[in-house]
């Protein structure tokens, strides 16, 4: 018990200061849109204490990832989120991947590392392995980079506009992708992927797909997930009768996309 605890400390008494601070997320708090109560910092000491084996699973990837140089990248207690939508799927929030996938996790990191926080600033991991039967469930691609535990996918934790975010890492990325085998993908809001894999591109808004194109090739299509939903258009005003009214309904504009990344 005294070893569990003292691994709780190492992996858990830093993770407040390696987030975004306690003030922002009421201003700016991206990752709120994906992670529920479970997901979080509490949720993860609840399921790091559930199950004795976890302390010595998390050492382990945490020491592999500092024996190749990228550990405290990214928080570990973040990389070892699953899918969003764990509880939907009857899943664990957390999971230790398989250690003969870990190699992709240390490529993907120095990526990050290299190219993606120098792009857009600290960034919050809301979902990176998914074992393969939680990946059908989420809606992952059939060949989802998440199942090797090459993919994380992300949401910047410094305010920016979504146009801002994509300029910036696409620039990183036609300079420097292909030298990672970096995919870099973009879902709805502020989430976007990033992987080991291959070097391509997807899921490109309009307004920055002339200057940052998707390349994207058939082959990759059962890799890369679902495409971006398409924006929903205004719903029109009601058609106002000749005839004199005492009052008219305000018209309410269509809503905004809420659709959720796989």
């Amino acid at each position: 018990m005294r070893t569990i605890g003292i691994a709780l400390l190492f992996f858990g008494a830093p993770l407040a200061a390696q987030t975004a601070p306690a003030a922002q997320p009421a201003v700016w708090n991206p990752a709120a849109q994906y992670i529920s109560a479970g997901q979080d910092e509490p949720g993860y000491r609840q399921w790091y204490l559930a199950d004795p084996s976890r302390a010595a699973q998390v050492r382990a990837f945490n020491d592999y990832l500092a024996s190749g140089q990228v550990a405290g990248v990214l928080p570990t207690w973040q990389l070892l989120r699953t899918a969003s939508s764990w509880k939907d799927c009857g899943s664990q929030p957390f999971e230790v991947p398989p250690s003969e996938e870990w190699p992709h996790m240390v490529q993907t990191l120095r990526y990050v590392r290299d190219y993606v926080i120098p792009a857009v600033g600290p960034v919050e991991p809301v979902s990176a392995y998914r074992n393969p039967t939680l990946n059908v469930c989420a809606g992952g691609a059939p060949e989802s980079a998440h199942k090797l535990d090459s993919a994380i996918d992300m949401v910047p934790l410094h305010p920016m506009t979504r146009e801002a975010m994509m300029r910036s890492l696409c620039g990183n990325h036609s300079e420097h992708g292909a030298a990672y085998s970096a995919g870099l993908g973009f879902y709805a809001f502020m989430r976007f992927h990033v992987d080991s894999m291959k070097f391509r591109r997807w899921n490109m808004d309009p307004a920055v797909a002339a200057e940052c194109p998707p390349i994207i090739h058939p082959e990759d299509v059962a890799s890369v997930g679902q495409p971006l939903p398409a924006p929903t258009a205004p719903a029109p005003l009601p058609a106002i009768s000749a005839a004199p009214v005492a009052t008219l309904p305000n018209a309410a504009p269509g809503g905004a996309n809420n659709g959720q990344p796989h």
